[in-house]
């Protein structure tokens, strides 16, 4: 598997953020932080999120997912749009319950001319930690299903 990238584009407040190659943890610090920025663009308008070039995507960044489609939710009363092409992905995102939180398209979306890769943000271990502990809850939060799923990792987590 590739190692894994995230790009974005925004035009006139509308954002494109495209997952590419196996998406980690490693990631969360970038993942996170953009989605900070974003938020704080007084010109945001829309989001979607491409996952037609990941190859695979972990939990805590499937909790970030679910971070950003509930804080749009909340701030601006609609559901992002997502966009996957693999089977197996979409497999994954409906048994996390995504389809209550995302419009999901298993479908190519278009391709923004100005897309371009974040820089990798490094956080603390500390950090880092409390970021996988926050993106775990709101996976458990989703889903019966999910929290049995993730609470005993969420033991050991809180117990590190």
């Amino acid at each position: 598997m590739r190692e894994g990238r995230i790009l974005a584009a925004s035009h006139d407040g509308a954002y494109v953020i495209r997952l590419v190659g196996d998406v980690r943890l490693t990631l969360c610090t970038t993942i996170d932080d953009y989605f900070a920025r974003m938020f704080d663009d007084p010109e945001f308008a829309s989001v979607w999120v491409d996952l037609c070039d990941a190859e695979g995507i972990d939990s805590t960044t499937l909790g970030l997912l679910a971070k950003l489609a509930l804080r749009v939710k909340a701030s601006f009363g609609f559901k992002p749009a997502i966009y996957s092409c693999d089977s197996g992905i979409n497999r994954l995102l409906k048994s996390m319950g995504f389809q209550s939180l995302f419009d999901i398209h298993e479908e190519v979306c278009s391709d923004p001319e100005d897309i371009s890769e974040i820089p990798v943000v490094s956080g603390s271990e500390d950090s880092v930690r409390e970021k996988v502990i926050e993106a775990h809850r709101i996976l458990m939060d989703i889903s019966d299903d999910n929290r049995v799923r993730f609470q005993d990792l969420m033991s050991a987590l809180e117990q590190g």
